[in-house]
């Protein structure tokens, strides 16, 4: 299949969240598997280009796209996505993209990801490509379908070309004034928005992708059933819910040449689930490290986070000095985020320094040893489309602690010690009881080495590789161009 796949992030070139690493990955992936694959992304300032061969796309120098009464100038260049085979095409376009960050709050964000819309159209018109599937990500490039339908309903180029959008966090819609129409191009075709919307003054990008788009899908199968309540769903649950037909949660795979306790190059210790023992050297390792002691006893709970409400920061800020003050335990936190939270873990850290430390910021290698040299990994998400750190503790024998929700409860089973099945420390509802419940079960567990070695296997048996989740994006490809 002829795929164009649009995104405002794809790992490793430029990325802020799970986005790019989805988007990276079935990059890689869908080629493997012989399809003719085409990424589009802008080419951001902050993107490091000394280690990528990246090269000017011939026929798409100069390139003038008129936005409302704006007259917009850019170029394409093109380089391998790193590791893979697969064509990733960047718009140069600095008016919009040599921004410190890949997003902003400027008052033209709005444009900068119109035109990333429009650009990817245009690209596959001079490349004089058809493709089977548009597949769009995020509200970034919702506007892709009602650009078909509208200011390239025209060319024949895209009479059979099917569109697929993904919703990687419904929370982030890109909501805008609705004057912006005018400066989108679109200010003849005002009934392809929402009216009450337009009516209330505001644009909503990711709503009208989900109204337009031929098949919607989101990045796990309980995510896909929970946005289309009205807890969940941030008000676009009515419309999720008649368009329910045409929604699918296919979970999000990992990349085991990554994520793998076997050849991780930034562990000093390989292991594997026929010799898990080896682990106990990262542990040794992560806390020295950091600077705390080590002992045989004592678990190692590590999280590796954003520091915003939707990670269940509060739940750990009442739990937290619970647990430290009741048990032998060792905390190793890194993330960065909102200030109350980095404040909170700062003076828990001052408080327990014997115990804990965060990290504040981000750190790769770093990550992968955390990943490595914990014992429990703590995700108790208020809500949590997929999730991949859960995933990547399950392959590394870190055994996690989740809130059931979204993709954390499609990947983490509950251990049950009568039948020694389970792969981790699951709690219902969203709690401080359910939180602590969850997290003591594991810490309490863990004093039992039978039982945790027989949970670790569990963890480490489990497949959640990206060959074979990519089968089911073919699958659906396949489906909607049949149909």
């Amino acid at each position: 299949m002829k795929i164009c796949f649009v995104s405002s992030e794809i790992a490793p070139l430029a990325k802020t969240g799970g986005l790019a690493d989805v988007a990276g990955a079935l990059g890689k992936y869908l080629k493997q598997n012989g399809h003719d694959i085409r990424m589009v992304m802008p080419l951001y300032s902050s993107i490091d280009t000394k280690d990528i061969d990246l090269y000017p796309v011939d026929f798409a120098r100069n390139c003038i796209l008129q936005m409302g009464d704006q007259q917009l100038s850019y170029d394409v260049y093109t380089t391998k996505l790193p590791g893979s085979e697969t064509d990733v095409y960047l718009i140069h376009c600095p008016q919009l993209y040599n921004r410190p960050t890949i997003y902003t709050s400027d008052a033209d964000e709005y444009l900068r990801f119109g035109l990333l819309n429009r650009a990817a159209l245009e690209l596959c018109q001079r490349m004089g490509w058809a493709p089977d599937i548009l597949h769009l990500n995020d509200w970034q490039t919702a506007l892709v379908p009602v650009y078909l339908k509208t200011l390239y309903a025209w060319d024949l180029l895209f009479r059979s070309t099917k569109t697929v959008f993904t919703i990687h966090n419904i929370a982030y819609q890109g909501k805008f004034h609705a004057d912006v129409i005018n400066s989108l191009g679109l200010n003849k075709f005002y009934h392809f928005f929402d009216g009450s919307d337009l009516y209330g003054g505001t644009l909503n990008f990711l709503k009208t992708g989900l109204l337009h788009a031929d098949k919607l899908t989101t990045v796990s199968p309980t995510y896909a059933k929970e946005i289309t309540t009205q807890e969940y769903g941030e008000g676009l649950n009515d419309l999720l819910l008649q368009r329910a037909h045409d929604l699918v949660g296919i979970l999000n795979g990992v990349d085991y040449d990554v994520w793998n306790p076997e050849k991780d190059p930034y562990i000093p210790q390989h292991y594997s689930i026929k010799n898990p023992g080896k682990k106990k050297v990262n542990k040794k390792a992560l806390l020295k490290k950091l600077g705390l002691s080590y002992s045989e006893k004592a678990p190692v709970l590590g999280m590796i986070s954003r520091l915003v409400e939707q990670k269940g920061i509060d739940l750990l800020e009442s739990v937290l000095p619970h647990i430290l003050q009741k048990y032998d335990v060792r905390v190793v936190i890194l993330g960065s985020g909102e200030e109350k939270y980095e404040r909170f873990l700062y003076y828990t850290q001052l408080n327990f320094k014997d115990k804990m430390v965060f990290y504040r910021g981000y750190d790769y290698p770093l990550s992968h040893l955390i990943e490595a040299g914990s014992d429990i990994y703590l995700m108790p998400s208020r809500f949590e489309p997929c999730g991949l750190n859960q995933i990547y503790s399950l392959k590394y024998g870190t055994i996690p602690v989740v809130r059931k929700t979204g993709g954390l409860a499609d990947t983490v089973e509950l251990y049950d010690w009568e039948t020694q099945t389970g792969t981790g420390f699951v709690f219902e509802h969203y709690t401080e009881e359910g939180f602590y419940w969850a997290l003591e079960y594991a810490i309490t567990t863990y004093q039992n080495k039978t039982a945790w070695r027989k949970i670790m296997k569990n963890a480490m048996s489990q497949d959640f590789s990206w060959k074979k989740q990519v089968l089911k994006y073919e699958q659906l490809y396949s489906s909607i161009l049949e149909s």
